[in-house]
């Protein structure tokens, strides 16, 4: 191939041409990138450049290099985990969660106090500063090895009205709802979903590829007077997984009416 000469600094223009390669197919998704001397030799450039090249292409999310086996081109295929985000119940007290089922905690549990800040006070109905107990886990899928962060954070409030909680903030989530049961409330639960670049601990927990989000999920606990009761974090790399959802039609809500 004939050397670079298109305008702009020398490493971007192999990178854009390494991009065009990467979109027409040439290189394909899941492939190994041609290594750094083929690189070398089909641009006729420097080691610095075709590095920095590849550095720009792997911020894009183009390329993701595997630790001990090189530079390979991201696959544009469909996650290989569905996490089905479920809450199933077998008995008057007895739960089920995709959590329990298929994961296996490889770090934690974790327990400590925390506070309630911008971020987690509102779904709590709290405002910040409000004492909680937190717990972590490191979770991994044992049928495709992806790891997933879970975080349970319990308001002092709910810790003291729910006997068995306080001295078990580390319970399983399944565990923990029936301990809210038992204390009298009738659970339901809103979850949202976000996907943001992930913080340096979360890259590194997770082993997430350069240039890749994570999926966090925030799902709250409610019971009595549609209290919310507790708040349960997940968070998993955006390249490893999908969320899956069964929806069930509810009778709608009468409208308002004004009143004279």
């Amino acid at each position: 191939m004939a050397e670079i000469q298109r305008p702009g600094a020398l490493y971007q223009q192999v990178a854009a041409a390494i991009r065009e390669a990467i979109l027409s197919g040439e290189f394909q998704p899941g492939a190994p990138l041609p290594s750094e001397s083929q690189l070398i030799e089909r641009y006729k450039v420097s080691r610095p450049t075709v590095r920095n090249a590849v550095a720009a292409l792997r911020a894009e999310g183009l390329i993701e290099v595997k630790h001990g086996k090189g530079s390979f081109v991201r696959s544009s295929g469909l996650p290989v985990l569905t996490i089905e985000r479920r809450v199933g119940r077998s008995g008057a007290d007895q739960f089920t969660t995709a959590h329990g089922e298929t994961w296996k905690v490889v770090d934690g549990p974790s327990v400590y106090r925390t506070q309630t800040s911008a971020v987690t006070g509102p779904p709590l109905q709290l405002g910040e500063m409000e004492e909680l107990f937190g717990c972590d886990r490191v979770l991994i899928d044992q049928a495709t090895g992806a790891r997933a962060l879970h975080r349970i954070l319990i308001p002092f409030a709910t810790a003291e009205q729910v006997p068995g909680l306080a001295e078990g903030p580390d319970a399983e989530p399944e565990a923990i709802y029936a301990m809210l049961t038992k204390a009298g409330h009738t659970l339901w639960w809103h979850e949202t979903v976000r996907a943001r670049m992930p913080l340096p601990d979360e890259r590194s927990a997770l082993h997430i590829p350069d240039a890749t989000p994570v999926l966090h999920t925030t799902r709250t606990a409610h019971g009595l007077d549609d209290q919310a009761l507790i708040l349960e974090e997940l968070r998993i790399g955006a390249d490893h997984a999908q969320l899956g959802y069964r929806i069930t039609a509810e009778e709608a809500t009468p409208a308002r009416t004004a009143t004279a």
